[in-house]
């Protein structure tokens, strides 16, 4: 072999070793790396919960407005009335099983503090929240189909049932993003 092929065949050795180096060290998180991961974990925990609170406590207002109503003029219908008001509640709680599952997942809840958060973990988490916060707007809408079926109820008893069922459909929206967002833990390496 001449000179000229063992200095190319030596460069690339060199060079694999470095590119390969490289690799390795752009794979390994440092703690500063990590805790700014985390910082955007916390941020999709509060981006769910917020988003999917405050439209849960509207929906809550406008059924809870209809509630007190009808409760007013038939209190013995406060019973079929009290699950069509609160229906609108159960996106907050997606916005809170979220928070927990992305905190478990980071490391942030259950002793894991010293778990490494990689960069898709993190921004992903701030998606995932933004993705079940805002499929939990639904339940400002749910609110609404709630306060018709009470209003209903009230003119007609018999009716609770299928209240019960359109304003459950509206949840549907929730669900999917609640959905969603398990299935993108799973993805990004939190659950």
């Amino acid at each position: 072999m001449n000179k000229r092929k063992i200095s190319l065949i030596l460069f690339g050795i060199i060079l694999l070793l470095m590119i390969g180096t490289g690799l390795a060290a752009a794979a390994e998180i440092t703690i500063e790396e990590s805790n700014q991961n985390k910082t955007f974990v916390i941020l999709g925990c509060a981006l769910a919960v917020t988003i999917t609170g405050i439209s849960s406590a509207t929906g809550l207002a406008l059924s809870g407005s209809s509630a007190v109503a009808v409760t007013a003029e038939k209190p013995d219908l406060f019973g079929k009335i009290l699950v069509l008001e609160v229906l609108p509640m159960t996106q907050s709680v997606y916005g809170l099983l979220t928070a927990i599952l992305l905190m478990m997942g980071a490391g942030l809840l259950g002793g894991g503090a010293d778990m490494t958060v990689g960069t898709l973990a993190g921004v992903g988490a701030i998606w995932i929240g933004l993705t079940v916060g805002l499929t939990g707007i639904s339940a400002i809408n749910q609110g609404m189909v709630a306060s018709s079926s009470i209003s209903a109820v009230g003119r007609n008893p018999d009716v609770a049932v299928k209240g019960i069922i359109y304003t459950a459909m509206t949840e549907t929206m929730a669900i999917f993003g609640l959905l969603a967002g398990i299935l993108l833990m799973t993805g990004v390496g939190l659950l």
